[in-house]
């Protein structure tokens, strides 16, 4: 069976009060998809976020990093108005379409249910944009597949995909790279920075991957119940409460250049020309 897992946000701004839609703008440069402003949650009289406060820009890519526990996904419920908070407001730039990849999605063996028809259930697609969406993510060839029998990278494919139907001007990303292996990672935040290119989404993924997902990214806010740090890639390594958080072992940046290319299942595939300057992360 599917577990009761959220594969798209609720839209509307009345599902949670404290989640307004703000006006447009005349200038769109200028205008943040998503303010969080003073944001806090409290549960049970624990606290799980204290005073958040975030811009996020278009065209951008936002990550939140940090430890099992620290507020990464109830903080990206909120932006999607699944839970409400104790205080403060997320507002959403009005009419944004927004596009949610889950962390996971466990489907019964029992269940006969292709890529495809996964795809084409609960929402106003057609078969034509289904293989377009696989297509996009690199993953065509498993539209026929029993969706149980798919691996790991080709399951965060396949809910890649099914974020992509919505056109997306906001893509959420909660661990899109769970349950791949490490060259499977690669190709994944390289496609994810591919995606914002192409479709000129803004991006804001959530992670506690420290190497790979900083050389995809645009900026990085540190995440343990309150801010510890943002900024840059290269500014958030450097800050002390990264290290402290994190361990002095953990600063490098991840780069890797390579000749090949991997496949759905993060085996390698020797490219037969090699691209000078080619880098992933």
């Amino acid at each position: 069976m599917l577990r009761n897992i959220p594969l798209q946000p609720p839209l509307s701004s009345t599902t949670c009060p404290t989640r307004i839609e703000m006006p447009n703008q005349q200038t769109a440069e200028s205008t943040p998809l998503l303010v969080v402003d003073q944001l806090s949650l409290n549960i049970s009289g624990q606290t799980i976020l204290s005073d958040i406060n975030l811009q996020l820009g278009e065209r951008e890519i936002l990550t939140l990093i940090g430890p099992n526990g620290s507020g990464k996904s109830s903080l990206v419920r909120i932006i999607l108005g699944l839970l409400t908070p104790t205080k403060g407001a997320c507002r959403l730039k009005k009419g944004i379409r927004i596009g949610y990849m889950p962390q996971h999605l466990q489907v019964g063996s029992l269940m006969p249910l292709t890529v495809s028809r996964f795809l084409l259930l609960g929402g106003k697609t057609s078969q034509k944009k289904v293989m377009e969406a696989l297509a996009e993510v690199g993953a065509s060839k498993i539209a026929s597949a029993q969706i149980h029998t798919i691996s790991g990278g080709e399951m965060q494919r396949t809910l890649l995909a099914r974020a992509l139907l919505r056109e997306p001007q906001l893509l959420v990303l909660d661990e899109p790279v769970q349950g791949v292996d490490i060259n499977g990672q690669v190709a994944l935040y390289k496609l994810i920075q591919e995606i914002r290119d192409r479709y000129g989404c803004s991006i804001l993924m959530v992670s506690h991957d420290l190497h790979l997902v900083m050389a995809s990214t645009d900026r990085v806010i540190c995440l343990n119940h309150h801010i510890c740090c943002s900024g840059t890639p290269d500014i958030v390594t450097k800050d002390p409460a990264y290290s402290e958080l994190f361990g002095s072992s953990q600063v490098a940046l991840y780069s890797h250049h390579h000749d090949h290319t991997h496949d759905l299942s993060g085996k390698v595939i020797k490219c037969n020309q090699k691209s000078e300057g080619n880098q992933d992360g």
